[in-house]
C-alpha cells in the first residue's frame, strides 16, 4: 500500500510538521507500506519532494533562497521559485501516487477540516480524524462551549473581535476582564496549534496585556510614541533592523511574512522589503501604523488561568468506536508549557501516569475518553487539561492530528500499551482506513484496502518475522544508539526486533516498548526495579484487543 506523507503546509505549526514528516518516513513499516512525500508549500501547492529533502534541519534549510541575506519560507520567494526544483502535483493526480494520504500536517487548513474535505472529495482516504471532530478540534471558542455540554465542566472565558477590540477602552476592557476572570489572564489565539499565539498576563499591567493582546491577533502597531520596538527604528543601526526583520519571519514567535500594512492595504511579502518601507515611513514622519499577518486572527479568547496539575491524555478507538484514553502524562517543572517548553527548552519534565492517586487519573481518563466521543471525534486525539487541588477535571484543546517527533507524547503513551513507533503508525493508517468507510464513500474501495491491510498483519501473526535482538550495555549512549537501531529495525519489515540490557556478566533484563522512552540508563534501572503503576497495567489490558493485532 502506498502512503502519501503529507507535511509542511500553510499553516505556522510548519517546522513541526517538517519533523513529523521525518518521523513518519523514518518509522513507517516498509514490509507493509511504501513512503510517498507530498511537501505541501506555503501557497497550499503539493510537491513530489525525494528523502533528501526531509534531511534538512529545518523546512527553511531545506527551501530554496534568493540570496537576499534574509532566511525565509516560499511565501517570500517569486511564485515560480519552487517550481524548478520540486515538481507540483495536482489532486486529481493522487491516487496515480498513493493510495492513503497520511497527515503530519497541523493547524488551520490542515486539522481544520479543509485538507480532510479536500482529500474527500478527490476519493483519497487519510488519516486521523474525519471532518466533523477536525473542525471542532481546531476552535478553541467551540471547544470551550462543547466541552462544558458534554461534561458540565465550569471554566470562566471571555471573547472579543478585532474590530470590538480597537473600538473599546483598552484600560476599562482589561480592568472588566480582571474583575471576571482574576489574574493571571490566559490570552489565546483560537485557531493555532503548538501554543502558538498564547499569552499569559500575570499582572496588572495594560501595556503588557495590549502586547499579549497583539501578539495573538498576530497584529503590530507601531506608535511614533509606543511601546513598540520598531517606533525606535530611525535609531537602530543596519545590522540592528536585519536582526528585528529577520525575527519577524519566525511562524511560532512573530507575526510572519506577508504581512499588510492595514491603513493602506499594502502587502509586504519579504523582510527586505520590510526594511525599506520602514525606513521610508520613518523619513516620512508618519503616525501609527498596524501591521498584520495575512492570517491574522479576527477573535481572541480570554481563560481564567487554572492551578493545578497540567496533563496531557492520548486517545485511541477500537473498531465498535469505543474510545480508550491512554496513561495520562503530567507536565511539570514549567511555567506555561509554550511553543519554547515544547520544542526549543529541555527544563520541561514529563511522567507517566500523573503524579497523583489511582482514581484521580481513572477520573482523568474518563473525562477525555468522554469529550473525543461527545465531540465527535475519531480515530485518535490528544486532550489536554488541568486537575485542580480540589480534584477536579478541566479540559481543554483536544488535538486532533498530535505532534509526530519521535519522542512525541502520543507515542509515549502507546508504547505503554505495548506499541512502539512503527505499530502506532500502522494503527492510525489502519484505524482511519475503518473511520473512513463509515462515512459511505468510496466504500468498496476502502474496505479493500483494509481487508489487504488485515491479511497482510494476520499473516505476520501466522508467520511472525525473526527476531533480531539489539544489546547495550550501561552507559546513556550505548542505551541511546540501541533504541535507535531498534526504531530502524522495526520500521525495515524484515525483522522483529528486541532490546537487551546488558547490565553485567551475571545481569540482563529484556527491555519492553513501555520502556523504550526513557531518557537515562538510571532512569531505566529505576524502571526495572519497580512494579508498574496499577494504571499502566489495567489501560494496557482494556487496550489489548487493538494492541495485539500489531504487536
Amino acid at each position: 500500500m502506498k502512503i502519501g506523507i503529507f507535511f509542511g503546509g500553510p499553516a505556522r505549526e510548519r517546522e513541526v510538521s517538517f519533523a513529523g514528516g521525518r518521523t513518519a518516513l523514518a518509522n513507517l513499516d516498509k514490509g507493509l507500506f511504501e513512503p510517498v512525500l507530498v511537501f505541501v508549500d506555503g501557497r497550499g501547492r503539493f510537491r513530489l519532494v525525494t528523502p533528501e529533502f526531509l534531511q534538512s534541519p529545518s523546512l527553511r534549510d531545506a527551501l530554496p533562497q534568493d540570496g537576499s541575506g534574509f532566511s525565509v519560507y516560499d511565501e517570500s520567494l517569486a511564485t515560480d521559485a519552487l517550481d524548478a526544483l520540486l515538481p507540483g502535483l495536482r489532486p486529481e493526480q493522487f491516487r496515480d501516487h498513493f493510495d492513503v494520504a497520511f497527515l503530519a500536517m497541523h493547524g488551520p487548513d490542515c486539522e481544520d477540516g479543509a485538507i480532510q474535505g479536500l482529500l474527500e472529495w478527490y476519493k483519497m482516504p487519510y488519516t486521523g480524524p474525519g471532518l466533523v471532530g477536525s473542525a471542532v478540534g481546531i476552535n478553541k471558542i467551540l471547544q470551550n462551549e462543547l466541552i462544558a455540554l458534554a461534561n458540565g465542566q465550569q471554566k470562566k472565558t471571555a471573547t472579543i473581535s478585532r474590530d470590538a477590540y480597537e473600538q473599546a477602552d483598552k484600560a476599562q476592557f482589561f480592568q472588566s476582564l480582571t474583575n471576571h476572570l482574576g489574574l493571571p489572564i490566559v490570552v489565546k489565539a483560537p485557531h493555532q496549534g503548538s501554543s502558538i499565539g498564547v499569552a499569559i498576563v500575570r499582572e496588572a499591567d495594560l501595556t503588557q496585556f495590549c502586547r499579549a493582546v497583539e501578539q495573538c491577533f498576530f497584529t503590530m502597531s507601531v506608535q511614533p510614541d509606543g511601546w513598540s520596538k520598531l517606533s525606535e527604528w530611525a535609531d537602530l543601526s543596519p545590522a540592528d533592523k536585519q536582526e528585528l526583520a529577520q525575527k519577524m519571519v519566525s511562524l511560532d514567535s512573530g507575526i510572519s511574512f506577508p504581512v499588510v500594512i492595514e491603513q493602506t492595504g499594502e502587502v509586504i511579502k519579504h523582510p527586505a522589503d520590510f526594511v525599506a518601507k520602514l525606513d521610508a515611513i520613518t523619513k516620512e514622519g508618519a503616525g501609527t501604523i498596524t501591521l498584520a499577518s495575512l492570517n491574522a486572527e479576527d477573535e481572541v479568547l480570554f481563560e481564567e488561568f487554572i492551578s493545578g496539575q497540567e496533563f496531557s491524555c492520548g486517545v485511541i478507538q477500537d473498531d465498535n468506536q469505543v474510545a480508550i484514553a491512554l496513561p495520562p502524562t503530567e507536565i511539570y517543572n514549567v511555567t506555561s508549557f509554550d511553543f519554547d517548553s515544547k520544542y526549543k527548552l529541555n527544563t520541561t519534565k514529563k511522567r507517566i501516569p500523573v503524579g497523583t492517586s489511582l482514581e484521580n487519573n481513572r477520573k482523568i481518563q474518563l473525562a477525555v475518553a468522554e469529550v473525543f466521543s461527545r465531540l465527535g471525534i475519531n480515530v485518535y486525539a490528544r486532550i489536554d487539561g488541568f486537575l485542580t487541588p480540589a480534584g477536579d477535571v478541566l479540559l481543554h484543546d483536544p488535538n486532533t492530528i498530535p505532534g509526530m517527533s519521535p519522542s512525541s507524547l502520543i507515542f509515549k503513551q502507546m508504547a505503554e500499551i505495548g506499541l512502539n513507533l512503527s505499530n502506532s503508525l500502522t494503527y492510525l493508517i489502519r484505524q482511519s482506513l475503518r473511520e473512513r468507510i463509515r462515512t459511505g464513500k468510496d466504500t468498496f474501495h476502502l474496505k479493500s484496502l483494509l481487508a489487504e491491510l488485515d491479511a497482510q498483519l494476520a499473516s505476520r501473526k501466522a508467520n511472525p518475522l525473526p527476531e533480531r535482538v539489539v544489546s547495550f550495555g550501561a552507559s546513556d549512549e550505548e542505551f541511546t544508539a540501541a533504541k535507535q537501531q531498534y526504531n530502524e529495525l522495526a520500521a525495515s519489515g524484515t525483522v522483529r526486533p528486541s532490546l537487551m540490557y546488558i547490565k553485567s556478566k551475571l545481569e540482563s533484563h529484556e527491555i519492553p516498548v513501555n520502556l523504550l522512552f526513557k531518557d537515562t540508563i538510571d532512569e531505566l534501572e529505576t524502571a526495572l526495579s519497580q512494579p508498574r503503576h496499577p494504571l499502566l497495567v489495567e489501560t494496557t489490558e482494556r487496550a489489548w484487543h487493538i494492541s495485539e493485532r500489531y504487536v
